[in-house]
């Protein structure tokens, strides 16, 4: 990887796989998902929590390091992402964030809107990606022709344009609880996705048979 990314794994719906994990910077679980790493064949090089969903004897036999972080103004995510940023790290891959109970994933896409801006944030689960795009940037996806494109504004995005996509969009107003855009299909390997203000979250998802 040219530039420095860190692994995150939530305790939300475990992914069948971690792409290449020995290729991350560093490797961060929250101590909820740390069962989920030990299943996958993948030991993080740190572990955050409070510890209380964490089996004692499991942890004295990991060769991690624990970090405590009990504040409970905070979720898992925003502690997860406050320590991988004191790190030095600007880039985070996140796995496990989607699934579980529906309020933890609401929250974990609070929390990515509030942080998006300090670090950039791609979102990995059992369907594909999703990430937030760039405003007033012409955002160009490569390579996914045949997928299905989402966008979902959080709460709003002016003026968006797309090129590529079977049902295109010419500078038309997004608004969570009016008017999203959900279930397109790229007909491009390379699609562009263009908004002027607000903020506009992209899923990628392998298109259904």
């Amino acid at each position: 990887m040219p530039n420095k990314i860190a692994l995150l794994l939530l305790n939300g719906n475990a992914p069948e796989k971690i792409t290449n994990p020995q290729d991350y910077d560093i490797f961060v679980a929250t101590d909820g998902a740390i069962q989920k790493a030990i299943q996958l064949g993948v030991i993080p090089d740190f572990v955050l929590g409070d510890f209380d969903s964490i089996d004692n004897e499991l942890a004295k036999n990991l060769n991690v390091n624990f970090v405590r972080t009990p504040d409970q103004n905070f979720t898992d995510f925003e502690k997860a992402l406050a320590f991988i940023e004191e790190k030095g790290f600007s880039e985070v891959h996140i796995y496990g964030a989607s699934g579980g109970e529906q309020d933890h994933f609401l929250g974990n896409l609070s929390a990515a809107l509030a942080w998006k801006s300090k670090i950039k944030l791609t979102f990995f689960d059992k369907y594909g990606t999703y990430y937030f795009l760039k405003k007033s940037e012409q955002n160009r996806i490569l390579e996914v022709k045949g997928k299905t494109i989402s966008l979902l504004p959080l709460p709003n995005a002016e003026q968006v344009s797309t090129s590529g996509l079977e049902f295109p969009l010419q500078k038309e107003d997004l608004n969570f609880g009016k008017r999203i855009g959900t279930r397109n299909f790229a007909i491009e390997s390379e699609i562009e996705v263009h908004f002027t203000e607000g903020d506009l979250l992209i899923f990628i998802n392998d298109r259904e048979t």
